[in-house]
C-alpha cells in the first residue's frame, strides 16, 4: 500500500497559530484572509424554479498556489465543510467544476490553480424565509510546500437574487454525464485482497480529450481508503483498477451504487454514479 500524504504536525501547529491571529472580516459576504494566500467570498446567486438557492464559494488564491478537489489524490489534502450554526438550512449540494490533474515529483494530486468557483445549491427548511450560512472550511493550500488552512464565512441568502455569470460559467464546467460523454456500458469486478478488495472497472467510453485519461474512484463511505487508480485505454474501452481498504483492515461489503467513477482528461471530466457487476 502506498503511503498517504499528510501534513506534518509541525506545519499543522504553525497554521493554527497563524490563523488564530487573523480577525474575521466585518463584511457579511466575505471571509477571513489566510496569510495573503487565500481569499474566500460568498456569491449570493439566485433562487431556482425549484425554490433552492444557487450560490457559490469564490476561492481566490495567490499566484502559483493551488487547492484541491473533493478527491484530492494521494498527494492532496481533502476539503472539509462544516455548516454548524447555520439557520434555516436543510442541506447544501456542491457542484464541483472539472478539476485538473497535477503531477509534481512523481506525486499526483487533483485540484485547481489560483481560483476555484464552487457552485452550491442551498436548500432551506422553509423556502419563504432567509437562510443564514455559517461555514468553517478546512482545506489544503500548496505551492512549494503544502499547508492545512481554515477559513470561516458568514452570509445571508434572501430574496430572488439575480443572474451571476461567474456562477454560470462554473456550472458550465461541470463533468459530463454518461449520456453526454457517449458511455455505452460500465461493469465492475471485485476480488478480495489481503486487507480489503480490488475494484476493476471497464468503461465503454469514447475518448473525449487528447491528454492522458486519469480515472478516480470514490466510495460512499469516506472512511474507506482508496488507492490511486491504474488505468489504460484499450480501443474503445478504459480499464481502471483501484484497491480499497477499510479502517479495520478487514474485508467489507462495498456499496456499488455509492461508488463514483470519474474520468479526467484535458481539464474535462465524465462522472459516473454506480459501479455495477458484470452482466
Amino acid at each position: 500500500m502506498k503511503q498517504i500524504f499528510r501534513p506534518t504536525a509541525a506545519l499543522a501547529r504553525m497554521a493554527v497559530l497563524a490563523l488564530s491571529a487573523l480577525p474575521l472580516s466585518a463584511l457579511p459576504l466575505s471571509a477571513q484572509s489566510v496569510d495573503d494566500m487565500l481569499r474566500v467570498q460568498l456569491l449570493s446567486g439566485w433562487q431556482t424554479p425549484e425554490g433552492h438557492r444557487m450560490a457559490a464559494l469564490d476561492l481566490k488564491l495567490a499566484q502559483g498556489w493551488k487547492t484541491y478537489w473533493r478527491a484530492p489524490g494521494e498527494a492532496g489534502i481533502p476539503p472539509v465543510f462544516d455548516w454548524t450554526g447555520s439557520e434555516n438550512l436543510a442541506g447544501v449540494t456542491l457542484h464541483w467544476p472539472s478539476p485538473e490533474v497535477i503531477d509534481l515529483n512523481g506525486l499526483r494530486s487533483i485540484g485547481y490553480h489560483e481560483r476555484l468557483v464552487l457552485p452550491m445549491e442551498v436548500t432551506a427548511r422553509d423556502a419563504s424565509k432567509p437562510v443564514t450560512l455559517q461555514l468553517k472550511m478546512d482545506l489544503g493550500l500548496c505551492k512549494d510546500i503544502c499547508l492545512p488552512a481554515s477559513v470561516t464565512l458568514h452570509g445571508r441568502l434572501e430574496g430572488a437574487g439575480g443572474p451571476d455569470r461567474t456562477i454560470r460559467d462554473a456550472l458550465a464546467a461541470r463533468p459530463l454525464s454518461a449520456a453526454e460523454a457517449g458511455l455505452t456500458g460500465i461493469s465492475c469486478s471485485i476480488v478480495p485482497i489481503e486487507d480489503g478488495l480490488r475494484l476493476t472497472a471497464s468503461l465503454n467510453l469514447p475518448r473525449f480529450g487528447t491528454g492522458e485519461e486519469v480515472v478516480v474512484f470514490e466510495a460512499s463511505d469516506q472512511t474507506i481508503w482508496v488507492s490511486q487508480a491504474q488505468s489504460a485505454r484499450h480501443g474503445g474501452a478504459v480499464i481502471a483498477s483501484t484497491d480499497m481498504v477499510a479502517t479495520s483492515g478487514a474485508p467489507f461489503a462495498l456499496d456499488r451504487q455509492g461508488v463514483i467513477v470519474t474520468v479526467l482528461a484535458d481539464k474535462k471530466s465524465v462522472e459516473l454514479q454506480g459501479c455495477p457487476a458484470p452482466g
